[in-house]
């Protein structure tokens, strides 16, 4: 069922509600991502749990005329979809940069009980000054198609990335007008999560591709209780790349969880 919220600043938050279960799974895309992201994980796991998948702002069908671009927002657009949910046992499915989101968000929902990150925040210790934040978007405003299509495909995709999974993403990238989707990247750089994961007290399992390393011990620095397990063979869409790996790998992160 597709629902509408209102989140802090008055965008109205678009989510996909369905299945039923104790226990909810909040699924939250990534950069210029959107529901149907999960619709594999929705299709798998519906008979067992209650799920709700999130467009944020600037995405998929939510609003997009947001003034103030920040992370500390897109906290407040999974608080609004969760306190609408009703739900009183939340699990948060974080993609990309999402994951950092997540995080954030888990500090205003009473009701989240742990968290999943999928393929981001690996090393926590990692981050970007000014000066390359801008190099980073820079290149997003010169000639964005020319960076989506040439550029990102390095650092998103592997060899085993099936072709039909490049080409959708490219596509959906490529419908997004430049400015916003830039302006609802820049957020990511701009925040030090590090102080963010030193609050967070649930526990935190990250599903990640073997394309580039975790460092687990950076993470724990900062999250009390983090795990991650790795998936082989993808690059940085395991959901959309290989949905019936992803979601066995899923089931048994969830099931550890509750």
């Amino acid at each position: 069922m597709e629902k509408y919220t209102v989140s802090s600043d008055g965008q109205k938050i678009h989510y996909k509600e369905s299945g039923n279960g104790n226990t909810t799974l909040i699924f939250v895309h990534g950069w210029l991502g959107n529901t149907e992201w999960w619709a594999s994980q929705q299709e798998n796991f519906k008979n067992k749990y209650h799920i709700i998948q999130i467009d944020l702002a600037g995405h998929g069908k939510s609003a997009a005329s947001r003034q103030e671009w920040t992370s500390t927002r897109y906290a407040d657009d999974i608080k609004a979809v969760a306190d609408a949910s009703g739900s009183q046992e939340v699990i948060l499915v974080g993609h990309s940069m999402s994951g950092a989101y997540v995080l954030e968000a888990s500090l205003k929902i009473p009701q989240v009980k742990a968290l999943i990150l999928i393929d981001t925040l690996k090393n926590l210790d990692e981050s970007y000054t000014e000066e390359q934040t801008e190099e980073v978007l820079s290149l997003y405003k010169s000639d964005f198609k020319h960076t989506v299509e040439n550029l990102l495909p390095q650092y998103l995709f592997v060899e085993q990335t099936p072709s039909d999974v490049k080409e959708r993403l490219q596509y959906e990238f490529l419908q997004n007008e430049p400015e916003l989707a830039i302006n609802v990247l820049r957020p990511l750089y701009k925040t030090d999560f590090r102080t963010i994961a030193k609050q967070v007290q649930v526990p935190v399992i990250a599903i990640n591709s073997d394309a580039s390393p975790t460092d687990v011990e950076a993470n724990r620095q900062y999250l009390k209780n983090y795990d991650y397990v790795t998936i082989e063979g993808v690059g940085h869409y395991p959901m959309l790349e290989k949905p019936d790996e992803f979601n066995a790998i899923l089931d048994g992160v969830i099931k550890k969880l509750i």
